[in-house]
């Protein structure tokens, strides 16, 4: 029998996150835990309501299944009976560490992968006006990797400020859908001058056709275009983000993975903000990926204790016992 516990918390940031769809001073998550045997496995979502998620709504539709738990539901299971989504992805984490502990073994031996003992990281410079952003990228121009969040009508000028601000760091960059076909061009050229590594979602998931009949001077990355599966990416994109609460949870993540290498797609990492606890199951792709973004926890207050190590923009894995 699988005992479920599940509840909303919330993490104060220390500074608002803003990207093109708004901006936030908390994050918001949904924990869940899985008991048998006296052992407990933890997984942590983050409702996205760019995906009609709300925190409320996902807790819901975790506490629907603690019946089916009861009776013996399990990861695999699990799959068939929840989309894929946050409420699925912090359930099937949640499990793997269970399931990991149970077996006195690890996440990353269950799974077959590795996780390097250091992960390079982005760290993301919000949307602002260039100066505000010339100012953050300075601050963090020390960092091998930024990721620098864009939003439409003036993003040359960004990319340009950030790239003055911090002409030695690895740059990549995200519109979050916020590019119009007219900017699509002319904003690819600007970050090609500016040698940005890569371009994330510029223009909106089902309105992307326009990216097949155009030169990519710079790749183009899938985020909201893709979730659990590669339908439609080809000749589109040149990679895809994956976020474990798109793609549901680890299980599906890896699948994606395999299937993004084997269609010849490049791999980034990605987060939503959230603690370490959402960030642990991720880094067991980092191996698969070219790019990783799991900077999500420093933007916190203050992160669950135990967590990931983070210096000079590189990640060291969770102390023992706090997942996987």
């Amino acid at each position: 029998m699988t005992a479920l516990a599940a509840r909303i918390e919330r993490f104060a940031l220390s500074a608002p996150f803003s990207i093109a769809r708004g901006s936030k001073t908390e994050a918001v998550v949904v924990l869940v835990e899985l008991t048998r045997d006296g052992v407990t496995g933890r997984g942590e979502c983050v409702p996205y309501a760019r995906y009609g998620e709300t925190p409320e709504g996902v807790l819901a539709l975790v506490e629907s299944l603690a019946p089916a738990l009861a009776q013996g539901l399990d990861r695999r299971a699990l799959q068939a009976i929840l989309p894929p989504g946050a409420a699925r992805n912090a359930l099937d984490c949640a499990f793997w560490d269970l399931d990991a502990k149970l077996a006195g073994t690890t996440v990353a031996d269950l799974a077959g992968v590795t996780v390097p003992p250091r992960v390079e990281t982005a760290f993301t410079i919000g949307l602002g006006k260039p100066q505000a952003m010339a100012q953050a990228a300075a601050r963090a121009a020390h960092l091998p990797l930024l990721k620098v969040k864009l939003g439409g009508a003036g993003d040359e000028a960004r990319i340009a400020a950030v790239r003055q601000a911090a002409p030695h760091s690895r740059l990549v960059v995200d519109a979050n859908e916020a590019w119009s076909g007219d900017l699509l061009v002319p904003l690819l050229s600007a970050c090609a001058a500016c040698g940005v590594e890569l371009v994330e979602q510029p223009l909106p998931a089902g309105a992307d056709a326009a990216l097949a009949d155009i030169a990519h001077p710079v790749p183009i990355c899938a985020d909201e275009s893709v979730h659990a599966g590669l339908a439609g990416l080809s000749g589109r994109y040149d990679a895809i983000n994956l976020k474990l609460d798109k793609t549901g949870g680890l299980t599906q993540a890896l699948a994606l993975a395999d299937g993004a290498r084997a269609a010849g797609l490049d791999i980034m990492v990605g987060c939503m903000v959230g603690t370490s606890l959402a960030m642990a199951p991720a880094l067991l792709l980092a191996a698969h990926a070219r790019w990783v973004d799991l900077d999500g926890p420093l933007w916190l207050v203050a992160d669950r204790p135990g967590g990931l190590g983070f210096a000079d923009g590189r990640i060291t894995p969770p102390e023992p016992g706090f997942w996987g």
